[in-house]
């Protein structure tokens, strides 16, 4: 059964689309079948894998509230062992959609269900909020990741989100772990970006990732291109870190050799 992780942060521009895409994208390349969930409304990740929501038939959306089958709207990418459950702007709805339906919270964890067989790794990307299809994915998923960005106010709204996590432990999804706290956005020209590294790690300690996600040109061009980095510039700094951050993910679920890590 695949493992099920979660990227969500519900302050914007943190780079949730950019980790889910370029993450996936990874584990893909190093052969582990891989769903892309796309959770967000504004639906960047189905956009920065080159395909036009407004030509999307069935999503994430149908799947949830119309009871599409999963399979049905799931489409097969480009690139080797990468999927993609796309999202459009309906989704926007589901929220009001799903008030009165009994287990409302539960409704992703309902569509993703017979597909968890197919996968090694389903990445949901979460919309910027703590709405409810934020806490659908949550409650879907095994673990989460929260990208923390390398700038001023990084700590800003990440006790409200661990806060909302710890509840949703407690009362939704007993098993939901945090993966690790992933910092992003990193300049090391910028003393501001050294002192949040050094205060988020302080903090938080075990919980972040050892793997830093430097800004990059190559990130910031590819969703324009429709490609995760790693098809445009294997290469560049930006590709090397997401490699490095599925390596050590799989270290730590004991799906890699500690000799294959970089």
């Amino acid at each position: 059964m695949g493992k099920v992780i979660a990227i969500a942060n519900q302050k914007g521009g943190v780079g949730k689309t950019t980790t889910t895409i370029n993450l996936a994208a990874s584990l893909a390349a190093l052969e582990f079948r891989t769903l892309i969930v796309d959770a967000d409304p504004q639906a960047n990740s189905t956009s920065g894998l080159g395909y036009n929501p407004k030509e999307i038939e069935n999503s994430i959306y149908e799947c949830m509230i119309e009871n599409i089958r999963t399979r049905d709207a799931i489409i097969q990418t480009d690139f080797p062992n990468l999927d993609l459950l796309p999202s459009h702007i309906d989704l926007v709805g589901a929220e009001i959609e799903m008030i009165n339906l009994k287990s409302r919270e539960e409704k992703m964890k309902e569509a993703l269900y017979d597909v968890r067989d197919d996968y090694d790794f389903i990445i949901i990307d979460c919309s910027p909020s703590l709405g409810l299809i934020t806490i659908n994915s949550l409650t879907a998923a095994d673990s989460v990741i929260i990208p923390v960005q390398c700038e001023y106010f990084a700590l800003e709204g990440l006790g409200k989100l661990l806060n909302t996590i710890k509840i949703i432990q407690s009362r939704l999804n007993t098993h939901l772990a945090i993966e690790g706290i992933l910092l992003t956005m990193y300049d090391l020209r910028v003393r501001l970006s050294n002192q949040v590294v050094g205060e988020v790690t302080s903090h938080f300690q075990q919980m972040v990732f050892s793997t830093i996600i430097p800004r990059n040109i190559r990130l910031s061009e590819s969703p324009s291109f429709g490609l995760p980095v790693l098809a445009q510039d294997a290469d560049s700094k930006g590709a090397i870190s997401y490699l490095n951050l599925a390596r050590e993910i799989l270290t730590k679920n004991g799906m890699l050799p500690q000799d294959q890590t970089v």
